[in-house]
């Protein structure tokens, strides 16, 4: 069976460093993004499930084209929230989009226009098709990246925290289900 692995993580805008890519945090947080995709791949996982937002989104797709050059069965699979996600970026990021957008092996586009709820369905589409979760965060109780790792946690999916600061690595391995006990 195949395996694979679905990514959230922050916005920009929440980095301490924001949409400065050259700024040493950034560029120790996308290398730790791609040690965690090496992991990943060593683990067996073949299709990564990106969501194409700026920041984690992105960066996660930059680390597994970057390995594909190594390991070409590794898949990335787009999955765009609606058509429209990425019209009103700067030039510079829609330009990003359109390369990893060339580069996928799959797109999957949910909406032909923004929905007030497309980017929730994009996220649980992308975990109800993955075995793992890598998470690019910061442990807060609100937002985008929150609610994705708590229904991942509902689906019994393996999570891969990674924190964005100190680039620490912990999996959460999901609980087993009670016939795997032994209790019945």
């Amino acid at each position: 069976m195949q395996k694979s692995c679905a990514f959230t993580g922050h916005r920009p805008d929440k980095f301490s460093f924001g949409f400065d890519e050259s700024h040493p945090g950034c560029v120790r947080l996308r290398e730790a993004i791609f040690g965690a995709v090496c992991r990943l791949a060593d683990a067996g996982v073949t299709t990564f499930y990106t969501g194409m937002a700026l920041g984690v989104d992105l960066w996660c797709a930059d680390a597994v084209l970057r390995l594909r050059n190594e390991e070409p069965t590794l898949r990335l699979v787009a999955v765009q929230p609606c058509a429209t996600q990425a019209d009103r970026w700067p030039e510079k990021e829609r330009q990003r989009y359109q390369d990893i957008l060339a580069q996928a092996d799959e797109r999957v586009c949910l909406h032909e226009r923004y929905t007030r709820f497309c980017m929730h369905e994009r996220n649980r589409y992308m975990v109800d098709r993955a075995q793992y979760l890598l998470a690019v965060y910061d442990g807060g109780d609100t937002g985008g990246t929150a609610s994705t790792v708590r229904y991942a946690e509902s689906r019994k999916r393996n999570i891969w925290l990674l924190d964005p600061v100190s680039h620490q690595l912990v999996q959460m391995v999901p609980p087993a289900e009670p016939e795997q006990l032994g209790l019945f």
